[in-house]
């Protein structure tokens, strides 16, 4: 499985997670759909749920004028898959996860998606690189 695709489907699973109440490895299986599970999915989908609280602290220090739980629920769960790869996965670079994340917001979010989180995905590796 390509990183991009296993991004996409760690992102539905955290959205099926959090507006479902599924549980994580129910969520991982449904959005699989026959596909082979793959490691690095799996990495992203347990990692995110697991640190989700700092993780979410994160988000909430960077956003300027919003509450998080305002947030749509994929720009929401877009995020803190961004912010769990930007923090916790040593072997992908920042940018690369800041443009993976603003490629698939233009594809699950509204037409203001890929800005918002371009923005707040921005403050955060700021943030990090202090």
């Amino acid at each position: 499985m390509k990183r991009r695709t296993a991004r996409e489907k760690a992102l539905q699973a955290l959205f099926q997670i959090e507006v479902g109440k599924a549980e994580v490895q129910e969520a991982m299986e449904n959005v699989l759909d026959g596909l082979e599970k793959d490691e690095y999915f799996e990495t992203l989908v347990t990692g995110t749920a697991e640190n989700q609280e700092t993780i979410d602290g994160i988000i909430k220090a960077n956003l300027e004028n919003w509450k998080l739980e305002r947030l749509a629920a994929i720009d929401r769960n877009l995020l803190r898959l961004a912010v769990f790869e930007m923090k916790y996965s040593k072997d992908v670079p920042i940018n690369v996860v800041l443009d993976e994340a603003i490629e698939i917001a233009k594809v699950f979010g509204d037409d203001q998606s890929a800005k918002f989180v371009n923005a707040v995905l921005s403050k955060v590796k700021d943030g990090l690189d202090s």
